[in-house]
């Protein structure tokens, strides 16, 4: 275990800050069941320096509904083996359907630098009445540049209602899928028969691919609906790779390798418009990925570079490397923001032979 250090956590990106030890709560009765998903839930720190566990809780009876779902974090840091902190709340759904699911956002108390830890648990949850499916939802619109851009509707086919939310479980590609955040949309009160739009604007972790949408209000709820996330709009806009080579000391451009003399990668990128219009710049990582050609590609080395664009126009790299066996190999290139968002297309790849 490191030594205790704040952790530092880029604006937007979301990065797990620890393995979680989760534990499954379910009663005696062999017909009621309840548990967790994912038994290491996403972490992260938000803006405000608050330690978010994210997750989902199952209800793995498919007759009994259940209700009053409680989950408990303890949060820790690297030197007590006592929690600093617990946090007990309930999911996002009042009422988890048979065989349903509901995700879970929790906040730790303070914003505590130290907190590197957490551990999550079932602690309770009640048997209950079900709620009618009679509230529809699906998406109109789905866009990424910078940020999520989504809209929705909500359609209500019964009486009217109140406490109306949409819940927006953003997540990864992993199976099962880990929850990287849950966003609320509070609707509110909604007519007999009424159709409400929807919307959510805001920075998400850029590992997302999908989300899961579920609405419910004082007496109704409705079915889960899965959404794809596009990949960035701004993906092939930023900027684009090219003149990549492999070079000696000398500068000659080499497509025979020797194990153990030591390489130049160089590229050039072109960025168009910066992504930070009041600064005029636009920082970046960019990233050389060697893999060994065959049926199954095995990477051999990832390199990068920092760099940093001044208005527009173009931006070398130059990364060393030093081959270590031989074998025929390809190059893969990449330029990403400091969000791990990309901001070009991937370079053109780069065939050659290591003796």
């Amino acid at each position: 275990m490191q030594k205790i250090i704040p952790i530092i956590f880029l604006a937007v990106l979301l990065i797990p800050i620890s393995q979680i030890n989760a534990q499954e709560y379910s009663d005696n009765t062999p017909t009621l069941t309840v548990s967790l998903q994912n038994e290491t839930p996403f972490v992260y720190q938000d803006s405000e320096g608050y330690t978010v566990v994210v997750g989902v809780v199952e209800n793995n009876n498919d007759l009994t509904p259940v209700s009053n779902v409680q989950v408990q974090v303890k949060f820790y840091d690297d030197l007590n083996p006592q929690p600093i902190e617990t946090v007990t709340e309930n999911v996002s759904l009042e009422v988890i359907p048979a065989n349903g699911v509901s995700p879970y956002s929790i906040r730790s108390a303070t914003a505590n630098p130290y907190i590197t830890q957490a551990a999550v648990s079932l602690v309770g949850f009640d048997s209950s009445n079900p709620k009618e499916s009679a509230l529809i939802i699906y998406s109109n619109d789905v866009s990424m540049d910078t940020e999520l851009h989504f809209t929705g509707t909500l359609e209500n086919g019964g009486a009217p209602i109140s406490d109306t939310n949409v819940y927006l479980a953003i997540h990864d590609a992993f199976d099962p899928p880990r929850i990287l955040s849950v966003e609320t949309v509070e609707i509110g009160q909604v007519a007999s028969n009424d159709k409400i739009t929807f919307e959510f604007n805001g920075k998400i972790d850029s590992r997302a691919v999908g989300l899961f949408m579920v609405a419910e209000s004082n007496i109704f709820n409705s079915d889960i609906v899965e959404v794809t996330i596009p990949p960035p709009e701004i993906a092939s806009m930023l900027g684009a790779i090219s003149d990549v080579s492999i070079q000696d000391k000398q500068g000659t451009k080499l497509s025979e390798l020797q194990v153990g003399v030591p390489v130049n990668i160089k590229s050039k990128t072109t960025i168009q418009f910066a992504a930070d219009q009041e600064k005029n710049e636009t920082a970046y990582t960019y990233y050389v990925q060697i893999k060994e050609s065959g049926e199954n590609p095995t990477v051999e080395y990832i390199g990068q570079y920092e760099g940093r664009f001044i208005g527009t126009g173009d931006d070398f790299q130059t990364i060393d490397w030093i081959p270590q066996k031989s074998g025929l190999y390809y190059m893969e290139t990449f330029v990403w923001d400091r969000n791990n968002i990309p901001i070009s297309e991937q370079g053109p790849i780069v065939l050659f032979l290591v003796k």
